[in-house]
């Protein structure tokens, strides 16, 4: 899509979200057990940063074709929030390619640990503590928002993205992944990678939990986003190697973009 997104400085503030809470505490009890070895790739975040790296790519090459960048280029003047960063794995590399990344995460241990490896590595990444609602408070919209792996671990999808969706300024993008909640999601994300190969730690999704891609798009639907990609992805956990497939019914990205009104003007971004 050609670059006409809106400079969200200068774009309308989110409206105000509902003050019931869209975090369970015990998923904060548990990020925060496992906080300190979010930067360990041997480690119980191992097929998380096998992702990543697969995720990293579609979102890079998603904001490219969507604001009509230069393919490898700077992502400089690009605002971007990352929902639920956990410990920056997706916050740091985007920061390191010149956008300006704002993490918020609910868990106090994934945001010290972010912040810590941020700054040890010398990138300017904010990070901030809470739920979305509070610790956003009166920013402007960003052109860019990512709830990546997040989507499955709140109380109400629905209030959640609704909140996600209002950070995403005209113009601007919202790339969401998560698990389809079906009978093969069940099979290999918990009773493969959870109960016998034991790659994610047990207990680390609840199936009931997880959300169909229609129950997604309806809810950044009515927000006023429109859905413009979806696509499934594979894990294999004996050799650790992640892939993009047809089918959606495991995990998933999607792409969503706000579109900007007829009459409004082109604005630069910074």
């Amino acid at each position: 899509m050609a670059s006409t997104a809106a400079t969200p400085a200068a774009a309308a503030k989110p409206a105000p979200s509902p003050t019931q809470p869209t975090v369970i505490a015990e998923e904060i009890d548990r990020f925060n057990r496992l906080s300190a070895t979010w930067w360990n790739s041997a480690g119980p975040m191992r097929p998380l940063h096998v992702v990543n790296a697969l995720r990293l790519g579609y979102i890079t090459d998603s904001i490219t074709r969507h604001f009509g960048l230069v393919q490898g280029g700077t992502l400089h003047g690009l605002r971007i929030l990352d929902l639920g960063c956990g410990g920056g794995l997706l916050s740091e590399p985007l920061a390191r390619r010149g956008a300006q990344v704002l993490g918020i995460d609910a868990s106090a241990g994934n945001v010290a640990a972010a912040r810590l490896h941020a700054q040890t590595e010398g990138v300017a990444v904010e990070y901030r503590l809470g739920e979305p609602q509070d610790a956003l408070g009166d920013e402007a919209p960003f052109d860019v928002v990512l709830a990546l792996e997040v989507v499955e671990h709140v109380r109400d999808v629905g209030a959640f993205m609704a909140t996600a969706a209002r950070c995403v300024a005209p113009g601007g993008m919202l790339v969401a992944s998560t698990i389809d909640r079906t009978w093969k999601s069940y099979l290999f994300a918990i009773l493969g990678a959870e109960v016998l190969l034991r790659v994610l730690p047990r207990g680390t999704h609840q199936w009931q939990r997880f959300v169909r891609p229609a129950e997604l798009a309806a809810a950044t639907g009515r927000a006023g986003l429109v859905q413009t990609d979806l696509r499934g992805m594979r894990y294999l956990p004996v050799v650790h190697r992640a892939s993009w497939v047809h089918d959606t019914q495991v995990n998933y990205i999607a792409a969503f973009a706000r579109p900007v009104a007829p009459d409004a003007a082109p604005r630069e971004r910074r």
